[in-house]
């Protein structure tokens, strides 16, 4: 088949979850054979210039193709997905495959050139704090709209947004979570070296710095615990500078919090290695992909109760009311305090969690997809 996909920022890239997403089916698809195209953002990474990358016209037999983008806060993703749309429309593609709500506005487009569609929701966007107004929010309401009315197939990542397209639109979806593979662990090196952290020293979140993954509560909570070990907190900013700020200030009194900024590689990888308890507060998520790589590391996990984080983990870790920073307290605390309880959720973690979310499977599940 001839595949064409946008929606992503750029592959490869790990500026956020969909990017990973993207980059997993894409090179999966092309690895079985498959024509596959992805129409890349220009721009910077959303970490900063210092993360950009040289444009690639190939990835691990991907074509990669970079389309026009306006990079003002709010335009680069309607820019780029209007013309990834218009592209995949004139391209002779079997099948053009959208990510994310936004995009899915001109899902229309290759629609009326008879290109079959297929949008997959990560998640309600209009939910996220910094869509909740004005014309962001709007777009991407009318985003969803235009997939409940133009896609062939919509495929979502939980029961919790199968069951909204349900009862809202009375629209049937494809629940098709995402995947995992089971890494390599590594020993500290780089992240001694550069932040004094050692195995089993420091309790981790790694992802992005927006304020319904609720690293405000996390750091509220870890205040007030009694452990000599360190809160690192790993990730960029995406159009969140005042909030990365909001929580610096929270944590300036407390010298055991350390902020990495945006990681990548060999630092990603042994962060992940070498937690003690890896933590997502969440208010809101898609699928959690970090969370998946947490376990897939072998990590003790502490996540909020929401369904799309406990739907994952099953009751292979431990959750805590969402935005209840007490509970978070005391969970923390617990597992600060009971080494043996934290390993036997370790022992656990990687075995359920890569048998659970094969990636070779929802690969092929995908493709049956696009076959019907």
């Amino acid at each position: 088949m001839k595949i064409a996909m946008f929606g992503q920022k750029r592959i490869p890239s790990r500026e956020g979850g969909v990017e990973i997403v993207v980059e997993e089916l894409s090179t999966r698809m092309a690895m079985a054979g498959h024509d596959v195209t992805c129409y890349n953002r220009r721009g910077h990474h959303v970490s900063g210039s210092e993360y950009d990358t040289k444009e690639k016209k190939e990835y691990k037999n991907v074509r990669i193709k970079s389309v026009p983008t306006i990079e003002k806060k709010g335009l680069a993703a309607v820019s780029s997905s209007f013309f990834a749309a218009l592209c995949s429309a004139f391209g002779g593609y079997d099948v053009v495959h959208i990510h994310a709500e936004g995009p899915a506005a001109f899902c229309f487009i290759p629609k009326i050139f008879r290109k079959k569609v297929i949008v997959t929701v990560h998640g309600l966007d209009w939910q996220r704090e910094k869509w909740k107004a004005g014309f962001g929010s709007k777009y991407i309401h009318f985003g969803e709209k235009m997939a409940v009315k133009y896609a062939d197939e919509i495929i979502v990542l939980s029961s919790e947004v199968k069951k909204y397209f349900k009862d809202t639109y009375g629209r049937k979806t494809r629940y098709i979570p995402n995947g995992v593979i089971r890494p390599d662990k590594i020993e500290a090196d780089l992240i001694e070296k550069k932040f004094g952290l050692k195995k089993d020293s420091y309790i981790l979140y790694l992802g992005r710095i927006v304020p319904e993954k609720g690293e405000h509560y996390l750091i509220e909570a870890f205040k007030d615990i009694e452990t000599n070990k360190k809160l690192v907190i790993a990730g960029g900013s995406s159009d969140t500078d005042e909030y990365m700020e909001q929580l610096k200030q929270m944590a300036e009194q407390d010298d055991r919090i350390v902020f990495t900024g945006f990681v990548q590689g060999q630092l990603l990888q042994e962060l992940y290695s070498n937690a003690y308890v890896y933590v997502l507060p969440s208010d809101l998520e898609g699928m959690p992909l970090s969370l998946l790589e947490a376990m897939s590391y072998g990590n003790c996990c502490l996540t909020s109760d929401i369904k799309e984080c406990t739907e994952v983990v099953g009751n292979k870790a431990v959750a805590f009311k969402k935005s209840d920073v007490k509970d978070l307290q005391d969970k923390l605390q617990k597992l600060c305090d009971d080494s043996k309880l934290v390993d036997n959720y370790k022992d656990q973690a990687a075995d359920y969690i890569c048998k659970k979310y094969d990636w070779n499977e929802i690969v092929d599940k995908t493709l049956q997809l696009y076959r019907r």
